[in-house]
């Protein structure tokens, strides 16, 4: 009920409404490294993370994986055939041990029919997906690899960070920089120099599994530098 009560998608919603969709999930847990659904895979449910970390990546057609999205607890993910999506385009892999809360097409169309202003959440959810890709079309024809690293980097601070004691902003997610090249559309080398020089500029801080933001106003200059 927690779990719920933080998704944007039933903001709104009385305890009676949120007892009523509690009653038709299904909790299930993932040790990490494991995949909670693989691209390909009939789209027959939607997800809610409860807590833990995932990734959300994309197949290519090289055969590679390439991550699009991170999931934090309260995200909505996954897919519904009747929705226009017979599989998922997607594998989701969890970061950590994660949590999710599980529902079927059948059980979220009743949930959408018996409350309207879900399912209007689910439209607006929808067309900003689109706006946002396109927008991430348009920086990767136009932004530099530094600009869209530094983007990438405050997004990730915004969603997953923590103050640390050093005054910074600390982000504790397990990202290789193929994940990071990944997200923002350029090559495992190319962030790796630019995660290097932002070190080098003590804007930055980074370990295994950590990031740490030391300086947002500069990461934020670089993100509005001109190309």
């Amino acid at each position: 009920m927690k779990v719920l009560g933080q998704v944007p998608l039933f903001a709104g919603l009385s305890h009676e409404d949120l007892v009523g969709i509690d009653h038709r999930m299904v909790s299930l847990s993932w040790a990490e490294d494991d995949p909670l659904y693989t691209a390909g895979d009939v789209a027959e449910h939607l997800y809610v993370m409860a807590a833990g970390r995932a990734k959300v990546s994309r197949p290519t057609p090289n055969g590679q994986d390439v991550v699009v999205d991170l999931l934090a607890p309260g995200d909505l993910f996954g897919g519904m055939h009747t929705l226009g999506q017979p599989t998922y385009p997607e594998t989701v892999r969890a970061l950590t041990t994660t949590c999710a809360l599980r529902i079927d097409t059948r059980a979220f169309r009743d949930v959408m029919t018996q409350h309207p202003e879900v399912a209007l959440r689910v439209v607006d959810d929808v067309t900003a997906l689109l706006a946002q890709a396109r927008a991430d079309v348009t920086a990767q024809s136009t932004a530099t690899v530094a600009q869209r690293v530094a983007t990438t980097l405050l997004r990730l601070a915004e969603k997953f960070g923590q103050d640390s004691a050093s005054g910074g902003t600390l982000i504790q997610l397990p990202l290789s920089r193929t994940d990071l090249a990944g997200m923002t559309g350029s090559t495992p080398e190319s962030v790796s120099r630019v995660m290097s020089q932002l070190r080098k500029d003590g804007i930055i801080d980074s370990g295994r599994r950590w990031t740490a933001i030391l300086d947002g106003d500069r990461l934020l200059a670089t993100v509005a530098a001109s190309a």
